[in-house]
């Protein structure tokens, strides 16, 4: 059986649903603290430098991400018989 739900709602309205703590003044301090320091890079050495120190873990985040990323990519073409164009069975 398949039963499909649309909702309408805000992100908003989802955020509270969910119970989600309300993030907004917080991104906005941190989007403003990176605007600041990207204007303060001058090259693409003190960029790079820049990147390395905001990102979480380093450059072994961003990599240990990207693989996630790839990995979950293949998992889920595997899943569907992306291949032989057959969609997968539902139960």
């Amino acid at each position: 059986m398949k039963v499909n739900v649309e909702v309408e709602c805000s992100p908003e309205e989802a955020r509270r649903f969910l119970g989600l703590p309300d993030v907004t003044r917080a991104n906005e301090l941190y989007v403003d603290a990176l605007t600041n320091a990207m204007q303060g890079a001058g090259s693409f050495d003190q960029l790079h430098e820049l990147t390395k120190q905001i990102a979480p873990m380093g450059e072994f985040g961003l990599k240990m991400f990207q693989n996630f990323l790839e990995n979950g990519m293949a998992m889920a073409m595997s899943g569907s018989n992306a291949a032989s164009g057959k969609p997968k069975k539902d139960d």
